[in-house]
Parts: C-alpha cells; sequence; structure tokens
C-alpha cells in the first residue's frame, strides 16, 4: 500500500503542496473512492481478510489526510477572520478620520502650522491615500473570495469525510464478518481456559499477568513457533507515537512502553507472524491482545474495543487482530479542534509493550517510526 506522504507528493506536486489544504483534500479524497472501489472488489477477492484489511487500511489513510486538510482549513479560515476584522477596524478608523476632516471648512483646511507649505504636503498625503485605500479594499476582496472558497472546500470535504466514515464502517463489519467465517488458523497450543481467566481475575499489574502466562499452556502441538522477528516491523496501528518508553504523561505517570494515538475505530494487526497467547479484557485496560512473536517475547496491546483470534493460533503477518476503542465521528469537532490548534479531536490511544524474560524493553528496538516521531 502506498505510504500517505508519497501519495500526498505525488498527488500535490511537491513537500510544498503538501501543506496547501485544498490539494491535501483533493489528495486524500482520491483516495477514499480508491478505497471505495476496492471494497466493491474484495467480496470475490482470493484471500478475502487479506483485501478487506488492505481496504480498510487503505479507508483509515485516506481519512487522516482528510482531517489533516480539514483542520489546515479551519486553522487558515480563522486566520482570515482576524485578519479581516483588524482591516476592517484600521479602515473604519481611517475613513471615520477623512469624514471628518470633509466636514471641517475648506479656510480652516487651508491654515496649517507650518504655513502655506506644510498645507501643500498635508494635502499630498490626502492625495496618497486614496490608491492605500484602493489597494486596502482590493487586499479585503481577495481575503473575502478565499475565505469564500475555504468554506467551499470544507463543506465538500466534509461531505466526503461523512462519505469515508460509512465506507470505512462498511469495510470494518465485511471484515468482521470475514474473520468470523474463516477457516481455523494453525495452532500452536490449546490454553487452560479456567487457569487463564484465575490469572486475569487475580493479576494486579500487566507485569504480573504476563509473567503468568506461560503456564497457562495446557497442550502443546507440533506447529513451531515463529521465530523470524527483525527490527524495522511496520506499526500494529495507523498512528502518531504519543509518549515514548519510560517517558512520563500529563498525570506524571511513567510506562514501560509506547502510547500511540490514533483514530477511534482504527484496526490493528500482527506487525509479524506470531502466537495469540491472550484475547480478552483484563484490569482496566479494555480488551487486551498479547502476541508472541518469537519464544519468550511477547507484545501486549493493550485499549482495544475488540480482539481478533483465539489464543494458541498463528497469525500471519498483517493479519487483523483486534480494532481500537471509539467511533468514528463527524467534521464539528475536527473544525473546532483545528480552530483552535488541537490536531487530537475523537482521539483514541493504543498501548504497545514488549515483554522477555528480562522484563520490558524499548519498542523502538523493533517498530520503525518516521523521522518526525
Amino acid at each position: 500500500m502506498i505510504r500517505l506522504a508519497a501519495l500526498l507528493v505525488a498527488l500535490s506536486g511537491g513537500a510544498s503542496a503538501q501543506t496547501d489544504p485544498a490539494d491535501m483534500a483533493r489528495a486524500a479524497a482520491a483516495q477514499l473512492m480508491s478505497a471505495e472501489g476496492a471494497l466493491s472488489t474484495a467480496e470475490g477477492a482470493r484471500n478475502r481478510i487479506q483485501a478487506l484489511t488492505d481496504v480498510v487500511r487503505a479507508y483509515e489513510e485516506g481519512l487522516g489526510a482528510l482531517r489533516e486538510a480539514l483542520r489546515r482549513i479551519a486553522v487558515r479560515e480563522a486566520v482570515l477572520v482576524a485578519d479581516l476584522g483588524t482591516q476592517n477596524r484600521d479602515l473604519g478608523e481611517l475613513l471615520g478620520a477623512l469624514m471628518l476632516m470633509g466636514r471641517v471648512p475648506a479656510p480652516i483646511l487651508a491654515t496649517h502650522p507650518d504655513g502655506p507649505e506644510g498645507a501643500a504636503r498635508a494635502g499630498m498625503l490626502l492625495a496618497d491615500m486614496t490608491p492605500a485605500l484602493r489597494a486596502e479594499a482590493a487586499a479585503l476582496t481577495v481575503d473575502l473570495q478565499e475565505l469564500r472558497r475555504l468554506e467551499a472546500q470544507q463543506q465538500e470535504a466534509l461531505a466526503t469525510l461523512q462519505s469515508g466514515i460509512e465506507g470505512v464502517q462498511e469495510a470494518r463489519t465485511a471484515l468482521a464478518e470475514a474473520l468470523a467465517n474463516r477457516a481455523p488458523l494453525p495452532r500452536r497450543f490449546t490454553e487452560d481456559a479456567v487457569g487463564v481467566a484465575l490469572l486475569a481475575a487475580g493479576a494486579d499489574t500487566l507485569e504480573a499477568f504476563a509473567e503468568g502466562l506461560p503456564a497457562t499452556i495446557m497442550d502443546e502441538t507440533d506447529t513451531p513457533a515463529p521465530t523470524a522477528l527483525g527490527s524495522g516491523l511496520p506499526l500494529p496501528v495507523q498512528g502518531d507515537l504519543l509518549r515514548r518508553f519510560g517517558e512520563a504523561d500529563a498525570a506524571g505517570v511513567e510506562r514501560p512502553g509506547w502510547v500511540v494515538a490514533t483514530a477511534p475505530g482504527a484496526l490493528v494487526t500482527a506487525p509479524a507472524t506470531a502466537t495469540i497467547r491472550y484475547n480478552g479484557p483484563l484490569l482496566d485496560l479494555g480488551t487486551v491482545v498479547v502476541l508472541e512473536p518469537a519464544p519468550d517475547l511477547l507484545l501486549i496491546l493493550a485499549g482495544l474495543a475488540e480482539g481478533y483470534g483465539a489464543a494458541g493460533e498463528i497469525v500471519p503477518l498483517g493479519h487483523p487482530v483486534g480494532i481500537v476503542s471509539g467511533a468514528e465521528g463527524q467534521g464539528d469537532a475536527i473544525l473546532t479542534a483545528g480552530a483552535e490548534g488541537a490536531g487530537g479531536a475523537g482521539q483514541e490511544t493504543l498501548y504497545i509493550e514488549l515483554r522477555d524474560k528480562t522484563g520490558p524493553r524499548d519498542p523502538a528496538t523493533w517498530f520503525a517510526m518516521d523521522e518526525d516521531q
């Protein structure tokens, strides 16, 4: 799948064009249209789950770009409205002064403290004001035209956003149905359901739960565990790194993992071939999916609304394992946040933690991140 940044460069003509809200909105709309077409053909795809996964991700990238375009439109509108208010006030003061001078009798105007020469200079200054006023009026007209153009772009983008939200919801529903009806995946072990339930109920920390998981395996099969794990893995979810390993949040709480900001309902996929070790509710973390991409290495994904798959199953790279909590919103929150300069309206988070026998490991060792993250 083409990465979002590359798509924007290709459609907008370079890095400078990426900052233009209209170009960004057009690029996002094009990607959403492409995703809509892919959704209609995914039903007959040979690997329907993979096809629908690609469709959902394409929708999510397009919606992300469109939200960014809407935020930039809202910011630009706020700047224009503020500028127009300042220009109107300045012009009003100037016109008020000229009207006041127009009511003064000519003989008095001709009387100047510096004599005839001063009066001549004052007259020349007044004459120079006419083209300046015309220039200000022309600038106001240009700003007003841009404001109307932005308003039209905003309404069009909001309509596209709503259509995209409906499309991604349809794609997620189709994906959930495909996962429910899929053929059984290879299994590496059968879990002790009672032991897992007791462990989940009795563990008071994520660390205690992770340390107790090895004891919940009941029967193992001959299927080998995944071992191909290296650096540069893709993130399980499309989003931005909010807090790094050991970085304190606003409340001063440090966590041995990453917090990734993502859109509500975002799809979470396996970043590598892995065995599902756990899928269910845990503590106050919502639904938690624990993957084992290599022996004695656990990848914990917390903050899900729903997890896919059963413990013991081996899922391939890119296979859906859950969706993030929250529901897709409308455009109002985006516009309000954009005008205030806060881009996180309707934002959800996914917590990612990696653990081995020695304890938590920095996810930066395995996951690839953009340079600006």
